[in-house]
């Protein structure tokens, strides 16, 4: 009995003795901060209460500002040069169409199709599948080892440039340079 009555008081004072302790926590949060300082009336809050100041927001917006623009110069770079690509890619299309065209024309000992007559031809506008608008400049040379364009429909050597270039070159360097093919044909049997 003794022995029970002694654990009865251990354990009663160590429930005293952590009630006294948990009620000093209690006191020390329950405890009102004091929301001035005596001198002049700054705001007294603890550090980790304390929030950004208005320049440190104008420094940090300033320099998402700058780095939002690099993120849209470099966006707009890449949709000018991708616009620029989708149009060369169309003339290269097209400049496929006209040589096949050429090609398929007869050039045998007995026929010549009007097509490959001598000289140069008055420029063709076609529109792309987006609407750009090109032209197409094809020059046949009869006679390719002398300078300049030569027509004599009789020789069996021809020399076949055709040129397609965007009408209004924009935007970029890709499309400003025309797409160009030379080619030659010699009369078949």
């Amino acid at each position: 009995m003794q022995v029970m009555t002694g654990m009865v008081r251990r354990s009663v004072s160590l429930l005293l003795d952590l009630k006294r302790r948990g009620d000093a926590r209690m006191q020390l949060m329950i405890r009102k901060k004091p929301t001035f300082l005596e001198s002049g009336l700054q705001l007294d809050q603890p550090e980790e209460e304390k929030g950004f100041t208005l320049i440190e927001v104008v420094i940090a917006m300033v320099i998402l500002l700058i780095a939002l623009l690099g993120v849209f110069v470099t966006f707009t770079w890449a949709i000018t040069f991708n616009a620029g690509n989708d149009s060369r890619s169309e003339a290269l299309s097209l400049l496929q169409g006209e040589v096949e065209f050429l090609r398929s024309a007869k050039f045998t000992s007995g026929v010549m199709d009007s097509t490959l007559a001598g000289g140069t031809r008055a420029q063709v506008p076609l529109t792309g599948p987006s609407g750009n608008a090109y032209t197409v400049d094809v020059t046949i040379d009869d006679d390719p080892f002398s300078p300049g364009v030569q027509v004599d429909n009789n020789r069996s050597l021809k020399e076949i440039i055709v040129t397609v270039s965007l009408v209004s070159p924009t935007p970029g360097w890709q499309t400003s340079v025309p797409s160009t093919v030379r080619f030659q044909r010699v009369r078949g049997n």
